[in-house]
Order: C-alpha cells, then structure tokens, then sequence
C-alpha cells in the first residue's frame, strides 16, 4: 500500500511526476482484481467540484491511464460509503481543509481499511493535510498571534487541529514554499498543537509505504521536529 501526499498546484504542461508512482501502484492493485485499468475513486468537495475533479484528472493523465469513479459534491455534503466501493485507488482532492474533513469523517474508517488492504491513497492539498491521524486543518493565530499569512487560514482564526483520516502519524500542511505555509506548522510544533510534521510544496509528493520514505515532482518535503534544542526544520528534496 502507499500513501501520495501531493502539496496541490498545478502545472501548465503536466508532466506527471507527482502522481506517477500512485497511478503505477493503482494499476498493480487492478490488475489482481482483474482489470488492466485500475479503478480509482477521485473525490472532490466544493461548489466547482466538478470542474477540480477534471482538473486533477488532466494532472494525472500523463502518469497512465486510470478509470475513474468520480464524486464531486458542493461543501456541507456528506460522501457516502459507495465512492470507495471497489476501487484500485483512492484520490481525494483539495479546496477548503474544513469541508473535506467533515465530507468525508463518516467514511474514514472505510479508507483506512481500504488503504490497509493495499488500495493506495493519494491526497491532494485538502486532501494530504486529513490523512494525518492529527489534522492541521488551518488558521492563521496561536494565541492571537500571528503565525502565517492570513489567506492560509481556511476561514479560520486560531490555528486548528482534528482528528483525521489516520494514515500517517505527522500532520501535514501543504503549499508550503508558495503559499508561507511552513510557519504555520513550524509554530504548531513548538506550542505542542502537533508532535512533528511535514510540510510539502506544490506539485510535489511525499510518498509513504513500505520502505524509505520518497518524495517524487518538482518541489521540497519540509520536516519538522522537535529536539532538546528546540524546533528542527530539515528537507527532502524530489528524488523520481
């Protein structure tokens, strides 16, 4: 099983990078099921959920051929346990962090054991930041004080985490280098909001499963611990 954190963005000229390991491991899993095109369920939470669904799909494109199983409904919609029902593969997208966790909170017990079964997972933006088992949802204040720019904030104040889909054991937050994101969870490990985390850029993957972990695309994974010295930020650099 994998799990494909992408950090949104898109590209004028796709070229794949981000979501070729997914694509190839969707395909894998088809083909034990007996399909040569892995069915993927791509989910999309917003009022243009369509229009970002197809835009994921033409982003995806260049990495191989899936089938996909879409289910794009508006913000305050629940997703209902048949988006997932057979699929190869699972790509849940981005818009407002809130929105897709709240969408999506009845069925995540259903991705994890599907995940655990071998289906992949990839999030995209919103997506990426609930696969965490602590959810850095958004906000833009800890204690009032500001810790990122504002437009980061995903309508709301304080600096907010929830529980999440519980696929890895790191929150996650995502535009990272384009958006100055990366203070935010910097300040969100040193007040103890999180334990570690990771930020990733657009158009670039963290890829997690059995193995080292991997980043894949254009841009950089930021890590972010703690030690006696303090918060440590270190990066990873794409490597396919």
């Amino acid at each position: 099983m994998g799990i494909h954190l992408v950090g949104g963005g898109w590209q004028d000229e796709p070229d794949g990078r981000a979501y070729a390991a997914f694509v190839a491991e969707a395909t894998e899993r088809g083909r034990t099921e007996g399909r040569e095109t892995p069915r993927v369920a791509v989910v999309a939470i917003r009022e243009d959920a369509a229009d970002h669904a197809a835009k994921l799909l033409a982003a995806l494109e260049p990495a191989g051929e899936i089938d996909p199983w879409v289910t794009a409904v508006p913000e305050g919609a629940r997703v209902s346990h048949d988006a997932f029902a057979d699929v190869d593969g699972i790509i849940v997208g981005g818009g407002l962090t809130p929105a897709y966790r709240d969408a999506l909170a009845p069925q995540f017990g259903t991705i994890r054991d599907l995940v655990g079964d071998g289906v992949p997972y990839l999030g995209f933006s919103a997506g990426a930041a609930i696969a965490a088992s602590n959810a850095l949802v958004g906000g833009w204040l800890i204690g009032g004080v500001p810790v990122c720019p504002e437009d980061t904030a995903e309508d709301l104040e304080e600096v907010t985490v929830l529980p999440g889909i519980g696929l890895i054991d790191v929150s996650v937050d995502v535009h990272v280098a384009q958006w100055g994101a990366l203070s935010r969870l910097v300040a969100a490990v040193e007040a103890g909001l999180v334990d570690a985390g990771v930020g990733i850029d657009e158009n670039t993957a963290l890829i997690a499963g059995s193995g080292a972990l991997r980043v894949a695309g254009a841009g950089s994974v930021w890590r972010v611990t703690t030690s006696e010295q303090g918060v440590l930020v270190s990066t990873m650099g794409g490597t396919a």
